[in-house]
């Protein structure tokens, strides 16, 4: 089990920015690596009310369950590693085996007997360390949905962010806020009221 705070910047991209940025820093990594998030919320989304998320993610034949909690800079990761069989016993709702997690779930007063999967979201993934932290491009596809999004994970917010607004200036790519991929999912897979 790992917990670790989350600190990263984020924008969307479009198509044309989203090829232009894999192709001019293509010396810096080897293309992108698919990766699929499993959610799960329960019926009345009370996770999505708490800004919280679950997710079981297979990348590269690697399974772990993270919980993402509020906190105040960021969120709080929490990771269990899974085998695969692991990973299949809690997508068909069997058994809940990713143990620190289950603790964490249960003082949010989320029964795991209530959890449900909500979706899957792949994402097309290239990461590689820049300016001291982690620059992501991101391709997502989800709900018959998909989009584009940069990402820059850091140690230090301020210096960070700093960092984040400069990069976006001398690409020449506007400032456009994004919300979390899994707000994001969660939106399209939440039946709206008619009429919205």
């Amino acid at each position: 089990m790992t917990k670790e705070l989350e600190i990263e910047f984020k924008n969307m991209l479009t198509k044309e920015e989203y090829k232009r940025l894999l192709k001019d820093f293509a010396a810096l990594h080897d293309g992108p690596i698919t990766q699929h998030n499993h959610y799960f919320d329960t019926a009345d989304f009370r996770l999505k009310e708490q800004l919280s998320a679950l997710r079981i993610r297979n990348k590269s034949g690697r399974f772990e369950c993270t919980l993402k909690i509020p906190a105040p800079v960021g969120h709080y990761e929490i990771t269990d590693k899974l085998t695969k069989e692991q990973a299949r016993r809690m997508l068909e709702l069997e058994t809940f085996e990713a143990t620190e997690v289950s603790v964490a779930l249960r003082e949010l007063e989320i029964p795991l007997t209530a959890l449900k999967p909500i979706g899957t979201l792949t994402t097309h993934r290239v990461e590689f360390e820049y300016l001291g932290g982690l620059l992501v491009i991101d391709h997502s596809e989800y709900n018959g949905h998909e989009d584009f999004e940069l990402e820059f994970e850091v140690a230090d917010a301020e210096t960070g962010h700093e960092y984040f607004l400069n990069f976006l200036q001398q690409q020449g790519i506007p400032e456009r806020p994004a919300r979390k991929k899994i707000a994001r999912f969660m939106d399209s897979a939440t039946p709206r009221p008619a009429g919205q």
